[in-house]
């Protein structure tokens, strides 16, 4: 097994003992990392990790302080792995359910070769929809593949980062613009090379229905129009990059 790690605020104690007692199911070890509570943090590592001006030119309106908050946890998950003697990691975010196979995915995944950054454990909710987005497809473990995707999903809720790909993120990734999300769906901006999982390793916990970093703000006529803007430019732009 690869290393694990879930992000868990510390008042949110009810789903770090869900996730310990989802571990304990499956007879796995699993480390806490405390989620970053971004109004926590001195102004000035504040400007380090997030941009204004960034986020007004790539994103449809402010971040919010749970979004921010919620990429810097992140962004501390990646910065562990490469001070760290691993070649992977596991990252899993705290509103989820392991798979009964889930194990042996994550150690089919840690024999591949490194020649990926990124693997998704799961990706579109809609399985029509998850099918219909993969380029190509080979063989993982019994009944799971190891796929490309036409359009990278915007689920993190798990994924498995290489060395590379932790570099590759910090290194481009800081300051941040966008939710972290949406800005994993711009591979080619850091050289990312992203895979997935099919089907899902891990499903989304009823928890995940109450976000932990805050209810978001409606958009307004004028953030909606940026919005979709910005989906035909990454439509292109992702089209384009694929070719």
């Amino acid at each position: 097994m690869l290393p694990l790690v879930y992000i868990n605020l510390q008042r949110d104690t009810e789903r770090h003992r869900r996730m310990q007692s989802e571990f304990s199911r499956l007879g796995i070890h699993a480390d806490r990392l405390e989620a970053v509570l971004w109004t926590a943090l001195r102004h000035g590592e504040q400007t380090r990790l997030y941009s204004e001006e960034l986020n007004q030119q790539q994103f449809h309106k402010t971040l919010s302080n749970g979004e921010k908050g919620c990429y810097a946890s992140h962004l501390q998950a990646w910065q562990g792995l490469l001070d760290s003697p691993h070649e992977a990691l596991v990252v899993l975010e705290d509103d989820v359910r392991l798979e009964p196979q889930f194990a042996a995915v994550i150690t089919a995944i840690g024999s591949l070769p490194r020649n990926w950054d990124m693997i998704k454990l799961i990706g579109n909710l809609d399985a029509k929809r998850a099918s219909g987005n993969q380029a190509s497809a080979q063989p993982l473990c019994p009944e799971f593949q190891l796929v490309s995707y036409k359009r990278v999903p915007s689920l993190t809720a798990g994924y498995v980062i290489s060395r590379s790909g932790a570099a590759k993120l910090l290194q481009g990734r800081i300051p941040f613009g966008r939710p972290i999300d949406v800005d994993l769906r711009y591979w080619w901006e850091t050289g990312l090379c992203i895979r997935g999982v099919s089907p899902a390793a891990i499903a989304l916990d009823e928890t995940s229905e109450q976000s932990s970093i805050g209810a978001k703000a409606p958009d307004t006529l004028a953030m909606s129009w940026r919005k979709f803007r910005r989906k035909a430019s990454y439509t292109l732009l992702n089209y384009w990059h694929r070719r």
